[in-house]
């Protein structure tokens, strides 16, 4: 996947751009893809031993080591907000800069007035992104009363077309996840929707035999209780809540300590820009399931993490202003 390449990218250009030198703990499950990286900054002419790459299944005693020697001045990390958290604790030892682009709980709303269609296709982008592990990934479906039947319907049916399986040289739409411990967390996340009155219009059930494969599922009539509302499901599970109005929408997107992004779908430019002002979110795509742009600011309020990505403020983490005082004559 191209996600741990761009985790690389996103930090390491605008340390570069800042003229720092930087060392790069990859992710231990996705190593390869930043030798990978090393590999091509080498080749393009950054010098050596200004990006190095260190792999290693001990990561807090590696990153542990390296924060409290003082020697790295700013840490750039995305993961999950715990993680984060420690990071932030060892970070205060030595009052280090930090960058965290942390966890998501991504409201994906349907206003009355929706394109239902163009709402389908945002859905199944905002979902379906690296088969929905994502930070962005649309993880609660809010939809008005007055449409969620239809949405739901037209959803599933998108979902349950999908081909799943391994590689892509056979038409495969929907590949595994990470791990099992990944799976095991999305069917322990459905059985409890599930177990609240929940029912799976399509997918569900974890396929026997070998692979981390998990369905493309959509649940109706979730229980806003379910375990999956407060969790990042990280796989291709789309839980649709129905609303009745505005501020209980707002109300109910907002009940999470993640804040990274939210989508809304209505064709109303006022509501639209109103809604987008009270979601507490670092980022909103109205009528799209797709806001990640290199151009633009990345990153999220609340627990979702602190600072940005890209945009022209991206090299601002990466820079200390210094001020000079010059009596004149």
């Amino acid at each position: 996947g191209t996600s741990p390449l761009a985790m690389g990218t996103r930090k390491i250009g605008p340390a570069l751009a800042a003229g720092c030198t930087v060392v790069f703990k990859p992710a231990e499950q996705t190593p390869l893809t930043a030798l990978a990286l090393a590999g091509i900054l080498h080749d393009a002419g950054v010098p050596a031993g200004v990006v190095n790459v260190v792999t290693t299944t001990d990561a807090s005693g590696v990153v542990g080591s390296w924060m409290s020697s003082g020697a790295a001045r700013k840490i750039s990390f995305t993961g999950s907000t715990a993680v984060g958290k420690i990071l932030l604790e060892q970070a205060a030892s030595t009052v280090m800069r930090t960058s965290m682009e942390l966890g998501g709980n991504a409201p994906f709303i349907v206003m009355d007035d929706a394109d239902l269609a163009r709402a389908v296709d945002g859905a199944m982008v905002a979902k379906m992104r690296n088969m929905g592990e994502a930070c962005t990934a649309a993880n609660r479906f809010f939809v008005h009363r007055s449409v969620t039947a239809q949405f739901a319907d037209k959803l599933a049916e998108r979902m349950g077309a999908l081909s799943v399986g391994a590689g892509s040289a056979h038409g495969t739409e929907v590949g595994p996840l990470i791990d099992d411990a990944g799976r095991t967390k999305v069917q322990t996340l459905v059985d409890d929707a599930l177990g609240r009155g929940a029912r799976a219009i399509v997918g569900g059930v974890a396929p026997d035999g070998p692979g981390y494969f998990y369905p493309p599922t959509v649940l109706a009539d979730v229980d806003a209780a379910s375990d999956l509302m407060s969790q990042e499901i990280f796989g291709p599970v789309a839980a649709i809540v129905p609303f009745d109005t505005e501020d209980e929408v707002i109300a109910l997107a907002n009940d999470t300590e993640w804040g990274l992004v939210g989508y809304v779908f209505t064709q109303d430019i006022d509501r639209a820009l109103r809604m987008g002002e009270r979601l507490e979110v670092g980022m909103v795509g109205l009528n799209t399931g797709l806001v990640s742009n290199p151009a633009a600011p990345f990153g999220g309020v609340k627990q979702s993490g602190l600072g940005r990505e890209g945009g022209k403020v991206g090299i601002d983490e990466f820079l200390e202003y210094k001020y000079f005082a010059i009596p004149r004559g």
